[in-house]
């Protein structure tokens, strides 16, 4: 650590950021450390070889995006950033002035665990320029960006310094040092409380016998025999531990349970746009945020009582970005594949009336709750389009939002730029000829 003389007016701030790698053969010798820290301390040798002491802070502006949470993909929201480099973990804050705000209060920040993180460049999964992702040892991903070469060069430099050296700290963790005392603490009441920790968790449990053998084979022996012993999905089903979920479930099978032959969840989501929604601009075309639809999903499925007046489903898009997923998750579609290829022959009819007419014969051949369905939200789907005024949703709009949606061919084979031109066209002149199809 380099320290400029005491006699200079702007000494606290000369402090430099290096790593310092104190010699075994000096390992008895106090250390020297800044004036503000007035402790010394010493490092035996007959407990570690070498210790390496980071020091590296630093801080600046990047532009920072959260891409994936724990495995789960994030949408990319891009926005500026105050980053800060201290010790082992990366802290975000909104401005200087809120990290200033933070130290006086205490108050925690959004930060970075860089234990175990990765760090490398990427150019595939944005298209800015000089961009590197920090992936976390929890799965996170964090992407961060500067215009400026040099200013994310110097990021990515320090930070990856800072993984490497922590990695090779972490095992001289039975190493403690206080400042306001030379207290050691003694390695084996600190692999005792390392022990206990990893007892917590089944995968540090794994971790730590994985440099074993035996105990490999030991925990596969232990899976294999909870694997036969589980009970079946049926069993549990039977029950009553495990129920159908809505999203994903066969529509046949949901208005079963609920008695009905509309599901509840469509009924809802209709209700929800006609009472504050048919005048969005692109409604059913443009996506809300994909984690609050995923938020309302996961609602619906946990039998949750849904409110779709609440504050946090505000955003129409969210709502109509639900049920298009609830009619894309259907295993079976609102089209069954059974009527699949008589409906695209159908649209293949030159003679308008006999067209109209097949259509309507095929949707009564529906199972009652695809025809009952199919009838609610094609009428729901009439609403908007008298309102394409102001949402800017036409007819064909919709057929391009919708085809691909409501029909899904069982095996894909074939020109599908061609069969999505008849599922479009199917959906527009249902909307048109509603009334003679549906009455």
């Amino acid at each position: 650590m380099r320290i400029k003389s005491t006699n200079l007016q702007h000494d606290r701030l000369s402090q430099s950021k290096s790593m310092v790698l104190i010699d075994p053969a000096e390992a008895t010798k106090p250390i020297s450390r800044h004036r503000r820290n007035h402790s010394q301390h010493y490092v035996t040798d007959n407990l570690i070889h070498k210790v390496l002491l980071v020091n590296q802070n630093k801080e600046g502006i990047l532009n920072k995006t959260k891409i994936s949470d724990r495995g789960k993909k994030l949408r990319k929201n891009w926005s500026a950033t105050y980053v800060v480099l201290c010790k082992e973990r990366l802290e975000f804050y909104k401005d200087a002035k809120e990290l200033t705000a933070n130290l006086k209060s205490g108050t925690k920040s959004e930060y970075i665990d860089l234990h175990g993180a990765q760090i490398e460049w990427t150019n595939e999964k944005s298209s800015r320029k000089n961009v590197f992702q920090i992936t976390t040892e929890s799965g996170n991903e964090f992407l961060l960006q500067s215009e400026a070469d040099i200013t994310v060069q110097e990021w990515f430099s320090v930070i990856r310094n800072t993984i490497d050296s922590l990695g090779t700290v972490q095992p001289f963790s039975t190493l403690s040092v206080k400042s306001a005392s030379t207290e050691v603490l003694h390695q084996g009441t600190e692999l005792k409380e390392k022990k206990s920790e990893q007892r917590k968790s089944l995968v540090f449990k794994l971790n730590y016998s994985a440099s074993d053998s035996s105990d490999i084979n030991r925990v596969k022996t232990r899976l294999k025999k909870f694997i036969i012993r589980r009970p079946s999905l049926k069993t549990l089903q039977e029950k009553g531990l495990i129920k159908d979920q809505v999203f994903g479930c066969h529509l046949e099978t949901l208005c079963k349970r609920e008695n009905a032959t509309v599901p509840h969840f469509v009924q809802m989501c209709i209700e929800a746009v006609e009472k504050r929604g048919l005048d969005a601009d692109g409604l059913y075309r443009v996506s809300g945020n994909l984690s609050t639809i995923q938020k309302l999903r996961f609602v619906v499925n946990q039998e949750e009582k849904l409110n779709l007046d609440d504050s946090q489903w505000e955003d129409i898009h969210v709502v109509t970005g639900a049920l298009k997923m609830f009619f894309r998750e259907l295993p079976d579609p609102l089209f069954p594949h059974s009527f699949f290829e008589q409906f695209v022959e159908a649209i293949k009819i030159p003679e308008s009336d006999r067209r109209i007419q097949t259509l309507r014969n095929l949707v009564t051949q529906l199972p009652p709750c695809n025809r009952d369905t199919m009838k609610a939200l094609f009428a729901h789907l009439r609403k908007i389009v008298v309102n394409a005024y102001v949402n800017l949703m036409s007819t064909q709009s919709l057929g391009i939002v919708f085809g691909p949606t409501l029909l899904r061919p069982k095996n894909d084979s074939g020109n599908m730029a061609v069969s999505m031109v008849y599922h479009n066209q199917i959906v527009e002149l249902m909307l048109l000829e509603f009334d003679a199809i549906f009455c």
